[in-house]
């Protein structure tokens, strides 16, 4: 029965979550049973081809990256993949109507990592995290206002402007890597050899505005989301906090991280906020 495989197909997209995101997997948690599995699907999507350009140096990247779009396409037309992750996301992208210029933007910024190592303007920098970060945001909105067009359209800048903090928090917090590992800068205007303060504090201010913009959509998110999207939001104000307290001469050369145990307390911190109305 294909219900069963649809079963076992979400669960795959959970199983991804879980092992490759403590932390999203916590906040994906908090959401509403109704909309879990929508959004495991979406991340282990864009997970699966996000480890194809930053993970798999031993294999042709760029096979693979045009396969897996071929085959989400096959899943799409069909209705099925045996693939579990594409299986589960074109069921979740023909259910909540997650536009393929979403999907599209998405892919065009993950081939990007497979050519691009310098981003050299502002618009370049931006163009990259709205395909890789604002329409994941835009997904996951999609599944949270279930269909309603008028809510999506409410609260697209903010879903974006979260997106977008949260990997400019990444791109700070993977400098080492990016730059020695990946040979890559995202950030225009910064020579990571030369990285220092200044340079450090410019793009925590930038992140911190987002995060201000963000926080106004957070607030008017549907029940069914808010708590969740209020998590990770939570997470993440605490990973930039440790990044701005952080040298950053040691930001270039460690990977700053938020423990088990802190992640435990900021989630009880935010239950307590959350059921006491302050969000």
């Amino acid at each position: 029965m294909k219900s069963l495989f649809d079963t076992v197909s979400f669960k795959c997209s959970k199983l991804v979550t879980q092992n490759y995101s403590t932390s999203f997997s916590l906040a994906v948690k908090m959401l509403s049973p109704s909309i879990r599995e929508a959004i495991y699907s979406i991340y282990g999507f864009v997970r699966f081809a996000d480890e194809i350009v930053d993970s798999f140096h031993e294999y042709d990247k760029e096979n693979l990256i045009n396969d897996f779009e071929k085959e989400y396409y096959k899943a799409v037309e069909f209705g099925i993949s045996l693939n579990p992750i594409l299986n589960s996301f074109q069921h979740t992208v023909k259910e909540y109507n997650i536009t393929d210029d979403l999907v599209q933007a998405f892919l065009k910024s993950m081939k990007l990592d497979l050519i691009k190592s310098t981003y050299n303007s502002q618009t370049e920098y931006e163009d990259y995290i709205y395909g890789s970060a604002d329409v994941v945001g835009l997904m996951c909105l999609k599944v949270f206002v279930k269909g309603n067009e008028q809510k999506y359209e409410q609260l697209k800048n903010e879903a974006m402007s979260l997106g977008s903090a949260f990997q400019k928090v990444n791109f700070l917090r993977d400098l080492k890597d990016d730059n020695l590992v990946l040979n890559r800068n995202y950030f225009p205007g910064v020579d990571l050899n030369s990285f220092d303060e200044n340079a450090k504090t410019t793009i925590i201010n930038e992140i911190e505005e987002d995060f201000r913009i963000a926080y106004q959509g957070i607030v008017k998110l549907p029940i069914e989301a808010q708590f969740g999207v209020y998590t990770a939001y939570i997470y993440y104000k605490k990973l930039l906090k440790k990044l701005k307290n952080t040298p950053y001469y040691e930001i270039g050369s460690s990977r700053i991280r938020v423990s088990n145990y802190t992640k435990a307390g900021l989630l009880a911190q935010s239950f307590v906020t959350y059921k006491l109305k302050l969000v």
